[in-house]
């Protein structure tokens, strides 16, 4: 958690020097002055909450160091104009804001294209010179894109965003994983 500090709306850093109200300019060290000196000059500490997660959530911090947070859309958004009408570019073709499953499978998709790319070599030489494939590598490529499906499928079936937030790969302290994305195959040797 981040902490910061406030001398009524102004924000103050430590280790950066700063002119109170009445025109004093006040040393780059305050930070070190206790908390009755700290209080005694106005100085607040805002500890700020963690915020969530930017790819799930729009948020902001409040003055207190809450967070306020609203999720983003799940699904594209048509966009409107004032009147209701569809908002279109100067194609005229219909404005889509990307929601978050649009934008998940997006990076899916470019990862498995910069994993497969990797050894697309193999690919050509089979194409140019007809030499084969080695097993493991195709046995890879195949992997990554039965994976890259799975992810796929396990975005476009989140109901809500506690279930997308579920997706993505954490560990717990024993070491054991949970999610599925970006959890991809390892090439082996």
């Amino acid at each position: 958690m981040a902490t910061i500090y406030k001398v009524g709306t102004q924000t103050i850093r430590p280790g950066k020097a700063w002119t109170d109200q009445n025109g004093i300019q006040h040393p780059a060290n305050w930070y070190t002055w206790s908390a009755a000196e700290k209080a005694a000059h106005g100085i607040t500490e805002i500890v700020q909450q963690p915020h969530p997660d930017s790819r799930l959530y729009t948020w902001s911090y409040n003055d207190d160091g809450t967070v306020n947070s609203t999720p983003k859309s799940l699904d594209d958004i048509n966009e409107v104009d004032e009147n209701g009408d569809p908002l279109l570019d100067e194609k005229g073709q219909q404005v889509v804001t990307l929601g978050v499953k649009s934008t998940l499978i997006a990076e899916v998709k470019a990862q498995q294209g910069s994993l497969l790319a990797q050894t697309d070599w193999a690919v050509v030489r089979k194409s140019e010179k007809g030499t084969a494939i080695h097993s493991n590598i195709a046995t890879w490529r195949d992997a990554i894109r039965t994976k890259a499906t799975a992810m796929e499928s396990a975005i476009d079936g989140a109901a809500d965003t506690a279930a997308v937030a579920a997706l993505f790969l954490t560990w717990d302290v024993d070491g054991n994983k949970s999610g599925i994305l970006y959890d991809w195959p390892e090439l082996a040797p």
